[in-house]
């Protein structure tokens, strides 16, 4: 559907004038998305994830420490390659919170520890509202020639935070309501997701940003998303052993750590990166997204038979 999404804002991209009412029901569709969050993150789960502190605080530390880290020697040897805002782009994709669900269902798959992983994978979204934002102001505002503004605060506050903690105070309310409602609410999920994704990406492409891409870019962007995740796996499974984590942990650590989030990227994206910036940003992150889902399987498999 992401792919999909990209080759209809590319055929049928938005004109300047419908630009911005599209932005306006996108950040509609972001607002009623943080609060479905809210409204679905139990708080006992929350409250849980602290009692296993040493497994969650090395999720953490990895999601938002480590894979920036290595995001920035990645974005730079990128560079040399790549148009600068994909080589920024793959930094950006370093700096967002894990997945929830493919996180959970592959190390279900791999016989990890689900429990931790799902708690980690809560966890890190949470904590991605306030980190992200953050370390895009230290490592990718003036390489993004954009900068976190008072106006941008405002943004991710009523667009992320504010509906985020209104879900939680109505969960008492609504909460089995959204149980109960969850396989139609995940349609809206995945709608808004392609719906901010759309109108990024149809923005750059009504702006001409994308005229300067050629096939070659869009190979070496593969190649690197490649080499980004494989590194990710194999210095989450490697930290995992240093830290004498069991094996079940290892396998939570591997994906709840090295997984990236497109539900948060896109959305995010929206926010923090003028229209015609915003569809060239978050293709990197599209790319690893779904260089995870393809990877992970047969991994998930192999990790499944061979507990060593």
């Amino acid at each position: 559907m992401l792919f999909g999404t990209l080759l209809v804002a590319w055929m049928f991209p938005l004109s300047k004038e419908a630009l911005p009412w599209a932005q306006n029901i996108s950040f509609a569709g972001i607002f009623c998305l943080f609060f479905l969050h809210g409204l679905r993150l139990p708080r006992q789960e929350v409250a849980r994830a602290m009692l296993g502190w040493r497994l969650q605080g090395t999720m953490l530390a990895f999601t938002f420490i480590l894979m920036p880290l290595l995001g920035i020697g990645i974005s730079k040897i990128a560079a040399q390659f790549l148009p600068a805002a994909l080589a920024v782009g793959l930094l950006y994709a370093a700096i967002l919170p894990s997945t929830v669900q493919s996180a959970v269902s592959y190390t279900s798959l791999a016989r990890g520890n689900i429990a931790a992983s799902v708690i980690g994978s809560a966890l890190s979204n949470l904590s991605g509202i306030f980190l992200t934002p953050l370390l895009f102001a230290l490592l990718l505002g003036s390489a993004s020639g954009v900068a976190i503004g008072g106006n941008v605060v405002v943004k991710i506050i009523t667009m992320l935070l504010l509906p985020f903690i209104l879900g939680q105070a109505t969960q008492k309310w609504l909460g089995k309501w959204a149980v109960d409602q969850r396989y139609l609410l995940t349609f809206f999920d995945r709608g808004v997701i392609l719906l901010a994704v759309y109108v990024a990406f149809g923005a750059a492409v009504t702006s001409g940003a994308l005229a300067g891409i050629e096939a070659l870019s869009l190979f070496y962007l593969l190649l690197f998303a490649g080499i980004f995740l494989a590194i990710a796996f194999g210095a989450a499974w490697l930290i995992g052993g240093v830290f004498g984590f069991p094996y079940e942990d290892r396998i939570s650590l591997l994906f709840a750590g090295a997984h990236k989030s497109i539900a948060i990227g896109a959305p995010m994206a929206a926010l923090l990166f003028p229209p015609t910036l915003a569809g060239l940003m978050i293709v990197p992150t599209i790319l690893y997204h779904q260089l995870q889902l393809i990877a992970s399987a047969p991994l998930a498999k192999r990790l499944a038979r061979t507990p060593d």
